[in-house]
């Protein structure tokens, strides 16, 4: 069963974190077709299980074919921080979704399920996990813990997110960048998830990305968008009213003849983020929120490899 499938079938049931744990458990599964071939997320092999050693790692699964006591030798006690950090302006809850789509098929329910697919993964390998979510606020930190309750803390704080109908709130990228560059003091892993939507300009806000590679952190940045609409403006072309989410600013046009020209600007600003990112060693991935998680999960591990 594919990525796909797998998350047409459970996304039924709205549970971030079973929906997290499949599309792991299927990337894992699928792994061995991939650059990743020989790679174990979880263990390096089995060793047999000595009395009087803790039972939290014995393989069950292998005990009912073998009917005998194994353990996951891991390969090594991994020592990766990661931060995760989520854009929540109201640019983030487009498009607004009908009734009958799935919670990550507008900005924010793909950065959140994106995060918790992160996080899920960063708990596999055992590795400390923190989130920072800011708006026009710094709305929520968890400093990088790697413990059940601090991730079921997390995830609680993730579905929030996703029932919070809050509008108009602007994005104050900038000044959180700081604040939370100024919070993560051990060598991490930063993981950003931003539409890219702010009223400053290019400078000061990669003046922010680079204050958050301070203390040699490693800085990927998930530039979030709906391809169909942000991307290509395909809409019909009757007269439409286009509002901005944030300041609420209305303007009336059709669509058609306003591609070609947006379409032009939006390419020409997507270059320049991916070219400035380049020169200042930022990992920078455009994902839009129709694709699936495999980019995702593919970059981490890279750039984990790459991180030491």
């Amino acid at each position: 069963m594919n990525l796909e499938s797998q998350l047409e079938k459970i996304s039924q049931f709205k549970n971030l974190e079973l929906l997290a744990n499949q599309i792991v458990e299927g990337f894992i599964s699928g792994m061995h077709k991939s650059p990743f071939h020989g790679f174990s997320a979880e263990f390096a092999e089995h060793k047999i299980y000595n009395s009087g050693e803790s039972t939290k790692h014995i393989d069950w699964k292998l005990f009912a074919k073998t009917d005998r006591l194994y353990t996951k030798k891991y390969e090594e006690e991994t020592n990766l921080r990661c931060h995760l950090i989520i854009d929540n302006s109201s640019s983030m809850h487009y498009p607004k979704l009908k009734p009958n789509q799935n919670f990550s098929e507008n900005k924010i329910g793909f950065s959140v399920l994106a995060a918790a697919v992160l996080m899920n993964l960063l708990k596999k390998q055992r590795d400390a996990v923190g989130v920072s979510v800011y708006s026009d606020t710094y709305e929520y930190y968890a400093s990088e813990k790697g413990s059940e309750r601090h991730h079921r803390m997390i995830l609680n704080q993730f579905e929030n997110i996703l029932n919070d109908s809050s509008q108009s709130k602007k994005t104050d990228t900038i000044t959180f960048l700081h604040q939370i560059a100024e919070k993560v003091h051990r060598r991490s892993m930063i993981i950003l998830f931003t539409d890219m939507f702010i009223d400053e300009d290019n400078e000061k806000l990669f003046s922010a990305l680079q204050h958050l590679k301070h203390n040699k952190h490693k800085v990927v940045l998930f530039h979030v968008f709906d391809k169909k609409t942000e991307l290509n403006f395909d809409f019909d072309n009757v007269p439409r009213k286009f509002i901005d989410t944030e300041t609420g600013e209305e303007v009336n046009l059709f669509a058609e003849n306003m591609k070609e020209s947006y379409e032009k600007v939006v390419n020409t600003y997507f270059e320049n983020i991916a070219n400035t990112c380049a020169s200042y060693k930022i990992k920078y991935v455009p994902v839009s929120v129709d694709e699936n998680f495999e980019k995702i999960l593919t970059t981490y591990l890279v750039e984990k490899q790459k991180f030491g």
